[in-house]
C-alpha cells in the first residue's frame, strides 16, 4: 500500500481518534497533519512494520502527549457536538439534544484530567484496548495503567457528584 492510499483510507479514523484525545478539532487536525508529514518521510519503514495503522496511531498518541502540545491540555474547548457526531457515526445516539448535553458535560470533566490519565481513558474506553497494550503505548506497566485509570475515574466521579450537588442547590434557590 502506498502512503497516499494509506492516508486517504485512514484519515477519517485518525482524525476521530485525535479529536477524542485532544478535545479540539483544529488541534486534532494539526496533530494528524504533523504525524502524516513525518510518516510520509518514514513510509518505507512504517509500511514494512507488522501494523502500519497501529504505528501511525501511536505516532498520534505520542504527538498528543509530547511537550510541544502541552498547551492543548490547558486550552481544551467544549466538544460536546463533536463527540455527539462521533457517537452518531458509531450508531449509539438516540436523543441528539440530550447526547450533546451529556457529551459536553463529560468532555468538560475529561478536560480537567492530566494528559496521561485522559489518554488512558481514551485508549481503554474509546479504542477498547487492554491494559497491557495501553502500557506498551504509554511506556509503563499494566499496573500503572490501572492506577491511572482508577485515579481518573475517581476524579470524574467526584466532579460528577459536585455537579449534581451544585444543580440541587441551584434548584433549591429557584423554588
Amino acid at each position: 500500500m502506498t502512503f497516499e492510499q494509506f492516508a486517504v483510507a485512514r484519515l477519517p479514523n485518525l482524525l476521530r481518534y485525535a479529536v477524542v484525545l485532544t478535545g479540539d478539532r483544529d488541534l486534532a487536525q494539526d496533530v494528524v497533519q504533523e504525524v502524516l508529514a513525518r510518516a510520509q518521510v518514514k513510509w518505507r519503514r512504517i509500511s514494512g512494520s507488522d501494523s502500519p495503522d497501529a504505528y501511525v496511531r501511536r505516532m498520534v498518541l505520542n504527538e498528543y502527549l509530547s511537550w510541544r502540545r502541552s498547551w492543548a491540555f490547558r486550552n481544551v474547548h467544549a466538544a460536546g457536538e463533536r463527540l455527539a457526531e462521533i457517537d452518531d457515526a458509531r450508531g449509539g445516539v438516540h436523543d441528539h439534544a440530550q447526547s450533546v448535553v451529556d457529551s459536553d458535560a463529560l468532555w468538560n470533566r475529561l478536560a480537567t484530567l492530566g494528559r496521561k490519565q485522559r489518554a488512558v481513558l481514551v485508549l481503554r474506553y474509546y479504542e477498547e484496548l487492554d491494559d497491557e497494550t495501553i502500557g506498551d503505548l504509554l511506556n509503563c506497566s499494566p499496573a500503572t495503567v490501572r492506577s491511572q485509570a482508577s485515579k481518573a475515574l475517581r476524579t470524574l466521579r467526584l466532579e460528577e457528584r459536585q455537579a449534581e450537588q451544585d444543580q440541587r442547590i441551584h434548584a433549591e434557590e429557584w423554588s
